[in-house]
């Protein structure tokens, strides 16, 4: 379908985001179940709850406009979290799985803030000033889940180095013990 003017755009970037919510929704417990460290398992099952409000807000600015919710499936999102499902899949240890994790939530994270950025100023344009607070709020919480995800980014992949430098000590142990045998 064609758009011509901004309130159609406005209204499929708002499908848009609400397509990539409902992926999120779907993707999150996957990614709780597979975060060793308590601090990620604890940030990614409550993002999963503020998610939720996310999309019930979208929902109400939907009613508001009178329009459906259904759109065509968000297919950058559905990239990105294919992308972290992969990294997901092909990361060795826990604590490299962990800091993998929190990348693929980073970009995740970094995807919705530009969707709710510019869904909100097309609602201030378009004068929708209780949906432009909505986004705004919105996309406040996504600023704030991804800091959080950085802070813990801080302390994980330190710990992931730290992880990988004891494999890689214990591996050479080994080896030496190995050569001392023969």
């Amino acid at each position: 379908m064609k758009t011509n003017t901004l309130q159609e755009l406005y209204v499929e970037q708002l499908r848009d985001l609400y397509d990539a919510e409902n992926q999120i929704i779907k993707a999150l417990p996957k990614m709780i179940e597979a975060a060793k460290a308590e601090e990620l398992h604890n940030a990614l099952s409550e993002h999963l709850e503020v998610t939720k409000e996310q999309a019930r807000r979208l929902e109400q600015i939907f009613e508001t406009l009178g329009e459906k919710e259904k759109g065509e499936k968000c297919k950058g999102m559905e990239g990105v979290l294919k992308e972290g499902s992969e990294l997901l899949k092909n990361a060795g240890g826990e604590e490299v799985r962990d800091a993998a994790i929190i990348a693929g939530a980073q970009r995740v994270e970094h995807y919705e803030m530009a969707g709710y950025g510019t869904a909100r100023t097309y609602a201030t344009l378009l004068g929708d000033n209780q949906a432009a607070e909505l986004l705004e709020k919105t996309l406040e919480e996504e600023k704030e889940a991804d800091q959080k995800l950085s802070e813990l980014s801080e302390e994980i992949n330190v710990q992931a180095v730290d992880g990988q430098q004891q494999e890689y000590q214990g591996a050479k142990t080994a080896a030496g013990k190995r050569r001392r045998v023969a």
